[in-house]
């Protein structure tokens, strides 16, 4: 029994397998310049998304470029913003302790709580550069 696609005809019993076509020997072999020509489109294509990517990547780098430069200005007012309320705040507090001590006093104590601050954040600098250095180092103990 033939495996027939429903809707064809069966073939014929007496008719012979058709011979498949074979171009004359003058003819180009249409086989090898379809595959040149897909071949072509490809690389074609390729070069296409390759420019494309390239000019994706530029526009993004010079949008994070363009909003990096923002957010470092922004960062560096708030910066000098908080620098200010810092003194507000150092010269409220020898304000306010001044009748307790004397004006001197007043100072020697925000003075040394601030230094107080200043050598924590050093001292947890440091631990977090030795960190850093020994991530970095051929040692490996931290």
């Amino acid at each position: 029994m033939a495996d027939v696609d429903p809707g064809l005809t069966p073939p014929s019993e007496g008719a012979a397998p058709a011979e498949p076509a074979v171009p004359p020997s003058g003819a180009p072999d249409t086989t090898l310049s379809g595959l040149r020509d897909d071949v072509t489109a490809l690389v074609e294509d390729a070069r296409n998304y390759a420019e494309a990517e390239l000019a994706f990547q530029k526009t993004r780098a010079a949008l994070a470029g363009k909003h990096g430069a923002r957010a470092l200005v922004l960062l560096v007012l708030a910066l000098v913003l908080l620098n200010l309320a810092l003194i507000a705040l150092a010269v409220g507090a020898v304000i306010a302790l001044a009748p307790l001590v004397t004006i001197w006093g007043a100072i020697a104590i925000v003075v040394g709580v601030l230094l107080l601050g200043v050598a924590l954040l050093l001292l947890g600098a440091l631990k977090d550069g030795k960190m850093i250095g020994a991530m970095f180092s051929g040692d490996d103990a931290p």
